[in-house]
């Protein structure tokens, strides 16, 4: 065990899946010599070399169809969006081509393409560096996306997107990046190097967490609003409300069943996530443990997000972003039915 930030453990799992696979390679504006905006690509450059660590220009769309390319000649590159708002360029590169080649080309072709992208807010930043665009790539078939909450999911669903036949977008919560914790760094080397390898890794990489126990109300986050939740169950507790935190881990695919089995145990449901409400992740996760839990629920399913505005400026951010009294008031909407 040792113990990293988020960007440490991220840059921890890049070294140990660069060591393992040498076709493993990195891209991105900035990535090299400068480590990236955050440094979670720092010393990687000078330990692996210029084709192994290339700093890309200034073009997301570029970046995105030059991995489509390596990965289409046996590649596993890993690319950097340098912040959540730029991709939206490459957004035809992903939806149309990097997400449906597998299935237009009837399964001949793989494209094992990561995509990282610093993503939501609370760093007080200025336009386009505080989106949070996840639903709409999980709206498109044939794209992963994951999003890591602590260090060490951090350090093994990095190993297990770049191991993943599939192309898999990787939203880091930039927020996040400074969070210490202790990460094992054996776990996932065992299930990559086993009898299962990469499929078992695959397996694991889609399954959701109870980060923790509870019996009154299921309360999901994912990314950078599961330490929220987290806070949140906390303080319910001191009032006698017995939370269960799901950290989903996964957005696409989805693991709804871990969140209905919650469900149906508790009777009542909170969705969080920093994303505007509508048409959102937790938009598709109610609908799901509606349809297959609803007898079983008291209450409503209520979600606590984001407002249907363009991101404010820095000055405003925590007036949109959920906050602990916003995710209480809504514990405690459920808890009276």
């Amino acid at each position: 065990m040792t113990t990293l930030t988020m960007a440490g453990a991220i840059n921890a799992g890049l070294r140990a899946a660069m060591e393992r696979d040498d076709k493993v390679t990195l891209m991105g504006e900035d990535i090299g010599k400068l480590g990236g905006v955050f440094r979670v690509t720092d010393g990687l450059h000078a330990d692996f070399g210029d084709d192994r660590v290339m700093d890309s220009p200034l073009a997301e769309s570029g970046i995105v169809g030059t991995a489509i390319g390596m990965a289409m000649a046996g590649f596993r590159p890993v690319i950097e969006i340098q912040f959540d708002g730029f991709i939206f360029p490459a957004y035809n590169q992903i939806t149309t081509q990097l997400a449906k080649m597998h299935y237009r080309s009837r399964g001949d072709i793989q494209l094992p393409v990561v995509i990282r992208v610093p993503y939501a807010g609370g760093i007080g930043a200025i336009e386009h560096h505080s989106e949070s665009p996840e639903a709409l790539f999980a709206h498109t078939p044939g794209l992963r996306i994951v999003s890591p909450a602590n260090p060490q999911d951090a350090f093994d669903l990095m190993q297990q997107s770049i191991a993943c036949p599939d192309p898999v977008m990787f939203f880091e919560p930039k927020a996040r990046y400074w969070d210490k914790g202790e990460v094992d760094t054996a776990r996932v080397a065992a299930q990559l190097d086993g009898a299962t390898g990469p499929a078992n890794a695959t397996a694991e990489m889609g399954k959701a967490r109870v980060a923790r126990q509870g019996s009154d109300v299921t309360l999901v986050a994912y990314g950078p609003t599961v330490r929220l939740a987290l806070q949140a169950a906390e303080v319910a507790a001191e009032d006698g409300t017995n939370v269960e935190v799901i950290d989903l881990r996964s957005i696409s695919p989805m693991d709804s069943d871990a969140v209905v089995k919650s469900a149906k145990r508790t009777g009542r449901v909170v969705i969080t996530h920093e994303a505007s409400t509508a048409f959102g992740v937790g938009a598709e996760l109610s609908a799901r443990v509606t349809e297959q839990a609803f007898f079983h629920l008291h209450a409503p399913v209520l979600r606590v997000g984001g407002f249907s505005t363009p991101y404010p400026g820095a000055t405003f951010e925590h007036e949109f972003l959920p906050n602990i009294d916003r995710v209480l008031d809504a514990v405690d909407r459920v808890m009276k039915h």
